[in-house]
């Protein structure tokens, strides 16, 4: 029943729509009408507010019979984003080379949006359904945790967000702690008397260096990704900044690497007489789903009976799905399909766009029973 044209584009259309990180105004009112036109009734959430933007997470609801489904994707895509030309040849769509392609994560918002069609074209009984549409899920998540999830009454929950090919069903997804330090040093000229200063810059390179980072096991992960500081080649810099990550699907690992991290930092400051301010947050809680909950199960069966082969797996990486779990709504992430995402060279199959439809209108008959 899906329609492989009219997919392909809704698509096509929704990937012109320029939307980066913080500028998702201009696809959140696009996709307000079609949620409307297809019969839900939509509102927008005070998100914008909360992380200083003029865009709102987009929730649509459609009354059926039976447990609440939600179904998430999200509106922003990564740079460079902006004048995507998207070019359909031989069952694989790409953009034109300039910019991203934006299947991440349009294809999840056009699988959703056929699968709404399907139901109302073919009047088809469904479950209570709850679309969510996050903004600024690239930025940090930071749509889906500004977003009131226990009011969205859903029972469990499907992210369309995961590569790997349709029928991969992400059960358990890392949590991630970041770290930010402040290592204070002494200036003194680098010419005149370096020896009177105390090099933040050395005293970072060396708590690198001395600080396990990287995989650290098959579950952990640990970076220090940015480093700023100085102001000179003749001045010994008192300063520098550094930004680092760990995660992991253990969360007792996690405790044990980030507290590695800053304990280390701290020595090397101490042994060096700098001074070290750290300061470590948590950026997304764990996704730890039973491969026998609920939410696991639908996804499988559909799969199976669509003669797809699932795959139930763990993931390195966050997603809107880890903030829903956190807050108590179990939510499984979904493979899309999506190719070489985050780059010039993103791809998607015609093919899989229509297989994911396909699967979500079976999750959808199951899970009404």
């Amino acid at each position: 029943m899906v329609n492989e044209e009219r997919l392909v584009q809704e698509f096509v259309d929704l990937v012109q729509i320029s939307s980066p990180t913080r500028q998702e105004r201009k696809v959140a009112d696009y996709l307000k009408a079609r949620l409307g036109e297809l019969g839900l009734s939509v509102e927008e959430d005070n998100a914008g507010e909360k992380i200083g933007t003029d865009t709102g997470n987009l929730i649509g609801r459609l009354p059926g019979e039976g447990p609440a489904l939600m179904f998430c994707a999200h509106m922003d895509t990564v740079e460079p984003g902006v004048g995507i030309v998207p070019v359909v040849k031989e069952g694989i769509i790409t953009s034109a080379g300039e910019t991203v392609l934006g299947g991440d994560d349009k294809a999840g918002i056009c699988a959703i949006l056929e699968t709404l069609e399907v139901i109302k074209e073919n009047k088809l009984f469904h479950p209570n359904l709850v679309i969510v549409f996050t903004v600024a899920e690239e930025g940090g998540l930071k749509g889906a945790k500004a977003l009131d999830i226990p009011k969205l009454g859903a029972e469990l929950g499907f992210c369309l967000d995961a590569g790997g090919p349709v029928g991969t069903i992400v059960s358990r997804g890392p949590a991630q702690n970041q770290l930010k330090a402040v290592i204070r040093g002494r200036a003194a000229h680098a010419g005149l008397c370096p020896e009177e200063g105390i090099s933040a810059i050395q005293v970072a390179a060396e708590a690198i260096m001395r600080t396990q980072l990287g995989r650290i096991d098959q579950e952990t992960t640990a970076n220090i990704g940015v480093i700023s500081g100085g102001k000179a080649t003749n001045i010994i810099p008192d300063r520098v900044e550094l930004e680092g990550e760990a995660r992991s699907l253990d969360i007792e690992k996690l405790d044990k690497q980030t507290k590695h991290m800053t304990e280390t930092l701290e020595r090397v400051c101490r042994e060096r007489g700098a001074q070290a301010e750290i300061e470590v947050a948590q950026a997304y809680p764990q996704i730890n789903l039973d491969p026998e909950s609920r939410v696991v199960e639908l996804a499988v069966e559909a799969a199976r009976q669509l003669g797809i082969v699932p795959e139930v797996t763990q993931t390195g990486g966050g997603s809107d799905a880890n903030i829903f779990n956190g807050k108590g709504l179990p939510t499984a992430n979904l493979g899309i399909g999506m190719e070489k995402v985050h780059s010039t060279e993103e791809f998607i199959r015609v093919k899989d766009m229509v297989d994911v439809t396909r699967l979500l209108l079976q999750i959808i008959k199951l899970a009404q029973g």
